[in-house]
């Protein structure tokens, strides 16, 4: 039985309603109910035990749900918001979706809380199995997640981007992948690298070298994938923060709306600023796109709207998030179609 269910079944003290049916008819749909609810027993075992049919069994089991001779209660931790994350996730078409508490009121200017970590990383330990290849991109989040990893079946672990600082890499996405690859046992392929740099030239050179060459090489193996997005602000978006203010002013006047792994979006979902990619140190998005499984770690209300984006992308199967997002996602124009289902670029390119 799912711990995470709670499933009662009562006697001849049940509900008002339980009481017009008679003492044997009672006894008999309480035992075939303790059978199928708490034994775990199927219909055709309980059938035969009582004699009856497997329809006279399912009859039963309906009407002592009718009668309230049964109550089915279904209980989540009080952290997890189960009713926003299956609407989020039909919305967007997502594989999951999964919906935490948001931080204390006056904690929501903060960057993703720590807690969206904590539960990615429970729903990584449940999604990577054995030989999985997992690629971890640039990321408050994802750093969090990995930290908070305690189990992963034996997988190799890739670094999807270039570090944000490289003065940061023990403490930032290197550090993350070598945590991942400890708890699970594997292989780890970090890159000693920044994410941007200062011309394609530059960006090129450094992919050629060898322990990068070799990490990219992985790129096409990933089966699953983290990431984190960012809103196109200050404190929000490390790739923001890491441009000149007339870079800044550029892209935002292309319609930058959301950046995730150095790819800017417009509101739609649509890829803009391109070149800025040809100077990064980043999975590329065509390939993101060809990842079975890539999860987006990203809440609050300063980054709603950017998750927003990425989701009409096409490129995130999966969002961790919070409540605070969430109402925004589940209140904004609709997409339209499943773009994390179809995994179609809006661009059509």
């Amino acid at each position: 039985m799912n711990s995470s269910e709670e499933i009662a079944v009562a006697g001849m003290s049940a509900g008002r309603s339980a009481l017009r049916m008679g003492p044997a008819e009672l006894v008999q749909a309480a035992a075939m109910a303790r059978r199928f609810y708490l034994e775990g027993k199927s219909k055709i075992q309980i059938a035969e035990e009582f004699g009856v049919s497997r329809f006279k069994v399912a009859r039963v089991l309906e009407t002592a749900l009718e009668r309230d001779l049964v109550r089915i209660e279904i209980r989540v931790p009080a952290e997890l918001d189960a009713e926003r994350s299956d609407a989020l996730r039909a919305r967007y078409g997502l594989r999951h979706a999964v919906v935490v508490e948001s931080p204390a009121e006056g904690d929501d200017e903060s960057p993703d809380p720590e807690n969206l970590g904590e539960v990615a990383a429970d729903l990584l330990g449940e999604l990577v199995t054995e030989g999985d290849v997992l690629g971890l991109a640039w990321g408050r989040s994802t750093i969090h997640m990995a930290a908070a990893l305690d189990r992963l079946p034996p997988c190799t672990v890739v670094q999807l981007t270039g570090v944000y600082d490289a003065g940061t890499a023990e403490r930032g996405s290197v550090e993350a992948v070598r945590r991942a690859a400890q708890v699970s046992g594997g292989e780890a392929h970090p890159i000693y690298a920044p994410m941007l740099l200062p011309d394609p030239a530059t960006a090129a050179a450094l992919r050629s070298q060898t322990g990068i060459a070799r990490a990219f090489e992985y790129f096409d193996k990933v089966t699953v994938a983290c990431v984190s997005i960012g809103s196109w602000e200050p404190g929000i978006s490390t790739v923001h923060d890491m441009l000149s203010d007339t870079e800044r002013a550029h892209y935002a006047s292309l319609g930058v709306a959301a950046e995730m792994s150095a790819h800017l979006f417009d509101a739609e979902g649509r890829r803009v600023g391109r070149d800025l990619g040809e100077r990064c140190i980043t999975v590329e998005a065509d390939r993101l796109r060809r990842i079975p499984e890539v999860v987006a770690i990203a809440g609050g209300q300063r980054k709603a709207a950017a998750i927003g984006a990425v989701l009409r992308s096409g490129l995130v199967t999966s969002l961790v998030t919070d409540r605070a997002a969430a109402d925004y996602l589940l209140t904004e124009s609709s997409p339209g179609t499943h773009p994390a289902l179809d995994r179609k670029d809006p661009d059509g390119s």
